[in-house]
């Protein structure tokens, strides 16, 4: 079906819109890891007890995900993106200002759900604008621009060291672009086609619960569709109730494998995002001459994100979960190599770099399986779930590996926790069928 020029230029400008304001949001969360040392060395709190702090913020953003999903397909994407953007803004600055303990973790928290507004809403507005046939490309751009916020908070928050500021700068500066970012998305975007007066977009099988990922049409028995379905999606996801959303994703077994699987990956994730710059930092971390290796973490994060939604479309015909279980497993070799490495040895960027690459690659194609295996109308309430499933592990491992680092005094222990995730991951993800 040819697409008209108008509106294929729109549904460009909509994506790159949500990919611009998401490209600013790590600003808000990921800066953490570059913190510790000097939190660590100001406020003398442990790495476990700092830990703690970063599985906080982790799992507040897991309860937001799990609620703003659904008010992002309730509400719309435009204005929770936007606002969430604005109240992280705020949030950071009152972290900076901590003088003990609860004086960061208490508004980190409360970040953490002023987080949680951007991602699941944002892929509402994708999905709304973009087919099923073109959703692995369009996810697989969205998460390459949050792979390029990890590199945007890298950056930032290593000039912030290079030039001798405290570490509270790390919460000021870097979040002064989230919030232009989100201003400028209320401007620019809008949720759906109709908005700007196209028609809807044709979904073909998308609008049925798991049809992407269901057998074969001529392989099952002919049956009616239930009658909410035969509407139009605009509306069916107006008339369904939130229990309704809420009971129809977890009721889903394939969603649920996936989301467990997604747990594990998150875990290897934010072990590498949090305490990779405390391992390339070092002891001396104020003139730490190994702190700009841990950019090539998210350099291969940005890549491998842009890479698997692209793949799983052109090699796969969209069989998601082949690509998951071939990441993962690469994520594994990859970490447990670095694990075997030196910090000063020259080989440890390529290989960080792929462990970053395989590590983050799979989001793209675990997003794109929320409307794949939900339909459409539940893609922001499968997202939100999906993403607290994921931060609910992810939280899980930043005590563990700080009591491993405590206990062993090696930081390159996180290299083999994430390896052993992604192995887990990988296998989980085996059974995830299309």
């Amino acid at each position: 079906m040819a697409i008209r020029t108008g509106f294929r230029a729109a549904q460009w400008r909509m994506l790159l819109a949500t990919m611009f304001c998401y490209l600013f949001y790590y600003t808000g969360r990921q800066t953490f890891g570059f913190a510790i040392p000097g939190i660590e060395a100001e406020l003398g709190l442990t790495k476990e007890t700092l830990g703690w702090v970063s599985a906080v913020l982790l799992w507040s953003y897991a309860v937001g995900q799990a609620i703003n999903g659904n008010l992002g397909d309730k509400f719309g994407g435009r204005r929770m993106m936007s606002l969430g953007a604005v109240l992280s803004c705020g949030l950071n600055w009152i972290v900076s200002y901590g003088t003990t303990l609860w004086g960061v973790a208490v508004p980190w928290a409360a970040n953490g759900y002023a987080q949680s507004m951007g991602w699941a809403p944002g892929s509402r507005v994708v999905s709304n604008w973009w087919p099923h046939q073109e959703r692995g490309k369009a996810y697989g751009l969205y998460v390459f621009a949050a792979g390029m916020s990890s590199v945007l908070t890298y950056i930032t928050s290593m000039l912030i060291l290079e030039f001798g500021l405290s570490w509270r700068w790390i919460f000021r500066l870097p979040v002064l672009l989230l919030l232009c970012g989100g201003v400028i998305y209320y401007l620019i975007a809008r949720d759906r086609p109709e908005d700007l007066g196209f028609d809807q977009l044709d979904r073909g099988e998308d609008d049925s619960e798991g049809a992407a990922e269901a057998p074969a049409a001529d392989s099952l028995p002919a049956e009616t569709p239930p009658a909410d379905e035969l509407l139009p999606a605009d509306v069916t996801s107006r008339i369904e109730s939130s229990a309704g959303r809420y009971l129809g994703v977890l009721s889903n077994v394939r969603f649920l494998l996936a989301s467990v699987a997604i747990g594990f990956q998150n875990l290897a994730r934010y072990g590498l995002l949090i305490w990779v710059p405390v391992h390339f930092l070092g002891d001396d971390w104020k003139h730490s001459e190994t702190k700009w290796i841990s950019i090539a973490l998210p350099v291969g994060m940005a890549l491998g994100a842009m890479t698997s939604g692209w793949v799983s479309d052109r090699f796969f015909g969209s069989n998601r979960s082949r690509v998951i279980s071939l990441f993962m497993l690469l994520a594994s070799i990859s970490a447990l190599a670095m694990w075997l490495l030196s910090r000063e040895s020259l080989v440890a960027v390529p290989l960080l770099f792929l462990a970053g690459f395989f590590a983050y690659g799979p989001q793209s194609a675990f997003w794109a399986l929320c409307p794949d295996l939900l339909g459409h109308r539940r893609a922001a309430t499968g997202t939100g779930v999906m993403n607290a499933v994921a931060y609910l592990f992810a939280g899980l491992g930043e005590p563990l590996i700080g009591r491993l680092i405590d206990q062993n005094g090696d930081t390159g222990i996180v290299f083999a926790v994430v390896a052993v995730a992604c192995f887990i991951g990988a296998v989980l993800a085996v059974f995830i069928r299309r």
